[in-house]
């Protein structure tokens, strides 16, 4: 399925202002263009690795992207579009009610306790990694009395701050999944390596490939079909080494506002997943003794000279007042960050 050599392939978007590669669509015919311009390269993509264009999907990733502009994307011709979070996909669904013929994919992570919002709207999701997930869609589609069609995400980067299952524990995880019998697997997802280096992003993408491969021999991956890889910056590589479905965002709607979407506490997503890194390799240093030992707080020389004043008079110094601990609205940013954060989408 791999082109020839990496030579003849499109080379990943050299880097530089995010608003000058991928400029915002204001009318219907930029969208038109935008879409066209995308389709080529798909198209050309497929001529790289032998392959029918008629196999790919384009899935426009409309995340940030206010209801008007959608409107306009739907005039241009876009059908289904992909959201991360489901409850801004939620309102958007509700806005454009009027298209009746609109589909919503929900390709972000998701917590359990949301699976009822995807099971009364949604048309797809493609970040399925745990099994108490698919039980919790499952039951809250059997209420719904709907199906929904899903695609099991894959870490193939080997990053701790991605989601997604190890390849390894995969055809395990699809062995369990008839029980739910209102998903329908369609296939597998991933998120390559963030990287400039073409060959390590296509590393990513083959292992998924060859993982759906070996599994669709087996019994556990009857009908598994779909390959759901690549993003504005690497589905051409996506295409070459086998993608059916391709999530396209900022090449079609333009650059985001800012580049990425700010959570609580003024964070992105992507930064709170950093910071779950970093966390994990403090820790793994603490655990095998190679950590810096951090210093006690030293108490203020004024305090100090207090409390001795206080020792020695046999009774608390008047002047030394115990201060009460800070409310939760009342620390920085940061500390509220310095615990667990709850699992949230990318």
């Amino acid at each position: 399925m791999r082109a020839e050599t990496d030579a003849h392939a499109a080379p990943l978007p050299a880097v530089g202002a995010p608003g000058e590669r991928y400029p915002r669509p204001a009318s219907v015919g930029d969208f038109r263009r935008n879409l066209a311009a995308v389709r080529e390269r798909i198209a050309a993509a497929c001529r790289r690795a032998g392959r029918d264009p008629g196999e790919v999907r384009l899935l426009p990733v409309s995340k940030t992207v206010d209801a008007a502009s959608l409107r306009l994307a739907y005039a241009a011709g876009c059908r289904e579009f992909g959201e991360n979070k489901v409850q801004e996909a939620q309102r958007k669904c509700d806005a454009l009610a009027d298209l009746g013929d609109l589909r919503w994919s929900v390709i972000g992570h998701l917590q359990t306790n949301k699976a009822r919002l995807v099971a009364r709207f949604a048309s797809e999701f493609q970040a399925l990694d745990s099994l108490r997930l698919a039980e919790a869609l499952d039951r809250r589609l059997q209420a719904e009395g709907r199906g929904l069609d899903v695609f099991v995400q894959i870490n193939t980067s080997g990053e701790a701050s991605k989601y997604g299952l190890r390849p390894e524990e995969a055809a395990a995880f699809l062995r369990a999944l008839p029980a739910c019998s209102a998903l329908r697997v369609r296939g597998l997802m991933t998120l390559a390596l963030f990287s400039a280096e073409t060959a390590r992003v296509r590393a990513c993408f083959a292992l998924l490939r060859r993982l759906r491969d070996r599994l669709r021999q087996e019994a556990s991956g009857g009908g598994l079909d779909g390959l759901s890889m690549g993003m504005s910056g690497d589905f051409e590589i996506a295409v070459e080494e086998g993608a059916t479905v391709v999530r396209v965002g900022q090449a079609i709607f333009g650059a985001r506002a800012a580049g990425r979407v700010l959570l609580a506490g003024g964070r992105s997503g992507r930064e709170r997943r950093r910071r779950a890194a970093r966390s994990t390799r403090r820790k793994s240093r603490v655990s095998n003794g190679t950590a810096p030992r951090r210093q006690p707080a030293r108490a203020a020389p004024l305090r100090r000279c207090r409390l001795a004043r206080a020792g020695a008079a046999g009774s608390p110094s008047r002047n030394a007042v115990k201060r009460p601990a800070p409310r939760i609205a009342d620390r920085a940013p940061e500390a509220l960050f310095d615990q667990d954060p709850p699992e949230e989408t990318p």
